[in-house]
């Protein structure tokens, strides 16, 4: 599913980015674009004129707008980055993309058919669709697979987890009406999409073992764990919460020639690199402890250069809504395992 990123030419026109939303999510991507070839922040839309004035100020861009569907008319952006919470995503996307915005969405979404009605509109306006997720972006996700072979043979399993401390339930993930998934969205979307990218599973699913936890006073999904097993055999586990006393971050992918490991599965180093360390099985030659991939620019500014590698280019953009749909199908298929 990965691309190999690829830097837009200096002929190319920046793409006119409009930002919804005024969180600290926006305000990182706004930092992340502010150093970008091929990108410019041109607008941002909020709930209120003076945070939409504030934002567009702090972070240079032409104009702030008070309502979304404003920024949606204007003539003054080509693409939208929508960084609302997961409950009000679908009808802005689908309105960008009437309007003829391309459209990039934070993860997850509310149901795959959710997600199906987001795409299907980009398809039929002709405009780009792709989800925010950093990591598969990073050129260290390219090297694991051109060596994954090499390094494990045919992958069979594959275990994460995604563990954070967040008790503050003043946080909008404590919030079921905007953020009904909770940590399994919000954290355990990571765990599934390194499922589909690593493991590569091409076979249906045969089983699902899930266990969901959930804040006693909000009744928000705090944390989670379980299986998938596929019909080729191959196996993934996984691990996501918001209550755990340090971040634990890390993937480990399985096969009978060794393993891959990887401490930061979703991160990178300040200086834009990332790294993973593989192992021989025991009684073959010893691989290098750690190999570290460089990048001249951390994840989040190479998926803003895809993107626009696949706003240009309408034959490469099918790849990253099949991966949107597989990992939002496999969200849905483990909380139906758990809550069913």
């Amino acid at each position: 599913m990965s691309l190999n990123t690829a830097t837009p030419t200096p002929q190319s026109p920046a793409l006119r980015w409009g930002f919804v939303g005024t969180g600290k999510i926006a305000g990182w991507m706004a930092a992340v674009l502010r150093d970008m070839p091929g990108a410019q922040l041109a607008a941002v839309a909020s709930r209120s004129a003076v945070s939409a004035q504030a934002f567009a100020s702090r972070h240079s861009a032409e104009r702030g707008f008070a309502f979304w569907a404003e920024m949606l008319a204007w003539d003054g952006i080509d693409a939208v980055y929508v960084a609302t919470p997961t409950a009000r995503r679908e009808e802005i996307c689908i309105a960008a993309a009437q309007a003829g915005k391309h459209v990039l969405g934070e993860k997850p979404f509310t149901s795959l058919p959710s997600l199906k009605r987001i795409t299907a509109a980009c398809r039929e306006h002709g405009v780009a669709f792709m989800d925010a997720t950093h990591f598969v972006h990073h050129p260290r996700t390219a090297a694991i697979l051109e060596r994954r072979d090499e390094l494990v043979g045919r992958p069979s399993a594959l275990d994460s987890s995604f563990l954070v401390p967040l008790g503050d339930r003043s946080d909008i993930r404590y919030d079921r009406s905007l953020e009904p998934l909770g940590a399994l969205g919000d954290l355990g979307w990571y765990t599934l999409r390194a499922t589909l990218e690593y493991l590569s599973p091409l076979a249906a699913l045969r089983s699902i073992n899930a266990r969901l936890r959930r804040d006693r006073h909000s009744g928000a999904i705090i944390g989670g764990a379980g299986s998938l097993v596929f019909e080729d055999g191959r196996v993934s586990t996984w691990r996501c919460g918001f209550d755990a006393e340090t971040p634990i971050i890390k993937l480990r992918l399985s096969g009978p020639l060794g393993q891959i490991a990887m401490d930061n599965f979703v991160g990178d180093e300040a200086d834009g690199s990332a790294s993973y360390r593989p192992a021989r099985a025991s009684g073959t030659a010893a691989a290098p402890s750690l190999i570290r991939v460089g990048s001249h620019y951390p994840s989040p500014a190479l998926m803003f250069q895809d993107f626009a590698v696949a706003a240009r280019d309408p034959m490469l953009r099918d790849r990253w809504i099949e991966a949107s749909e597989r990992t939002q199908g496999l969200l849905d298929a483990v909380q139906d395992a758990a809550e069913g």
